[in-house]
């Protein structure tokens, strides 16, 4: 079967010139790739100056963006977080977990870097998510790299 490509710029994100805020891939299974999102509202417009709102509109605009591909925080299987400072990763991973599936976190990238395209942003994190298609079987249950150790 040949992969189906769909590009999106869901309604309440920024639609930008220069990318895709969604690309969706529909093959056995559908994969969506999440365009690095900042902590900006539909308007373009930081949430505010500090990280925890940031980090907390970064969530958001992921949510938004996995919705309009039909996926949620639990079909997420990487995660690629970019901080301005690295000491604000204690609050990156407070945010982050109310979000991600405990039983089943995703790869993780965390890399401090100079700075963003939007002065004043203090993060930028992407996402991978895989959705099962509905013909294809219920995926087994993920097992830990100690379970698999023990088995």
């Amino acid at each position: 079967m040949a992969a189906n490509i769909r590009f999106i710029n869901p309604e309440g994100l920024v639609r930008s010139p220069a990318y895709t805020q969604v690309v969706e891939v529909v093959a056995p299974g559908r994969t969506v790739y999440i365009s690095g999102q900042l902590g900006t509202g539909a308007d373009g417009k930081l949430a505010g100056g500090d990280f925890r709102a940031q980090a907390e509109q970064v969530f958001e605009n992921l949510r938004t963006a996995l919705a309009a591909a039909g996926a949620g925080f639990f079909d997420v299987v990487k995660i690629d977080s970019y901080l301005k400072d690295v000491a604000h990763l204690p609050i990156l991973r407070e945010v982050r977990a109310r979000h991600l599936n405990p039983a089943a976190p995703p790869a993780s990238t965390t890399i401090a870097v100079s700075g963003f395209a939007l002065a004043g942003a203090l993060l930028e994190v992407q996402a991978i998510a895989v959705v099962r298609s509905p013909a294809a079987p219920a995926p087994a249950r993920r097992e830990t790299s100690r379970a698999r150790q023990q088995g």
